[in-house]
């Protein structure tokens, strides 16, 4: 009956990493992504990475919401449409993050 908690605590997490990020505060990015990224461009940077950050966990919310509203009901359709919706949100939100590490960071590596 639990197995939906999870997966929304995950998601508040980093939903809360997120609105952090969009802040101003980038300390939850790993240093060698900061590195290269002017001081004139860290807002930008970091609103870019914290709408990824909050794309990725409202996709993982919502998987665990419709986890649960699929133990709720006995229909499994639900927890087809929370795994594609979490699969899209999470490519979204990972896509969002290599554009602007690629932008801001002059590259991957």
């Amino acid at each position: 009956m639990a197995a939906f908690l999870m997966p929304i605590a995950v998601g508040l997490v980093l939903v809360m990493i997120g609105i952090s990020n969009i802040k101003g505060n980038i300390n939850s990015i790993h240093w060698y992504h900061r590195q290269r990224v002017k001081e004139e461009d860290k807002a930008v940077f970091g609103k870019l990475m914290g709408i990824g950050t909050i794309l990725c966990g409202a996709g993982v919310i919502a998987f665990g919401l419709l986890s649960l509203a699929a133990e709720l009901t006995g229909q499994m359709i639900w927890m087809t449409i929370g795994s594609y919706l979490m699969v899209v949100c999470l490519v979204a939100g990972i896509g969002l993050f290599t554009y602007t590490t690629i932008k801001y960071n002059k590259g991957i590596f």
